[in-house]
């Protein structure tokens, strides 16, 4: 159960429903995870939608290598719901089921391509350390270039936003989806 009301259609702003008509005729196709929360304020969400929809579909990455770096960063949020999404978007594009598993118990992942292990270094270092080392960024610049480094960061920076969104109003799972992992425990911070 969420701990905000999630907006309905029906019951939208127009503001609110211009956005949602913008997602769901785009290439997303529906709304579902942060943009349902984001939809309070019309003008975050609209950026948001902007924001996400560049990163996910308009960089240099693969759309593998995009799925990569998501799942490594839903996983290291511990976001049951950024996982079950983006697994299931990388199932949808081919993305092998040891790789995936590999991914989901935080073991090193059997790729077949370099290019997507260091994807995946890159985006474990940042979220694991909140920065790169010295030889991952080397080896990600030289490989890719100055353009896939900086939107292969901007892609976990927004899906770690993503995650936490999706973890602090616990945004549900779809009817019958059981989540991978359970989300972090709630505990209170002392002073």
């Amino acid at each position: 159960m969420p701990r905000i009301s999630l907006p309905a259609p029906e019951s939208m702003s127009p503001a609110q429903r211009q956005v949602y008509d913008k997602v769901v005729s785009g290439p997303r196709g529906k709304i579902e995870g942060p943009l349902r929360a984001a939809l309070h304020n019309a003008e975050l969400a609209d950026c948001w939608q902007a924001l996400g929809a560049l990163l996910r579909y308009r960089t240099s990455l693969t759309p593998r290598q995009s799925e990569i770096a998501i799942l490594v960063t839903g996983r290291a949020c511990q976001s049951p719901f950024e996982w079950y999404a983006h697994r299931r978007e990388s199932e949808k594009i081919g993305i092998e089921a040891d790789i995936l598993d590999a991914l989901l118990a935080q073991t090193a992942p059997p790729f077949r391509a370099p290019e997507e292990q260091l994807v995946y270094q890159f985006a474990l270092e940042l979220n694991q350390q909140r920065s790169v080392s010295d030889a991952t960024y080397a080896a990600t610049l030289a490989v890719f270039g100055e353009r896939a480094v900086v939107e292969l960061t901007a892609l976990v920076g927004y899906y770690t936003m993503v995650a936490m969104t999706l973890n602090a109003h616990e945004i549900p799972l779809p009817e019958g989806q059981q989540p991978a992992f359970p989300l972090p425990q709630h505990q209170g911070l002392t002073p």
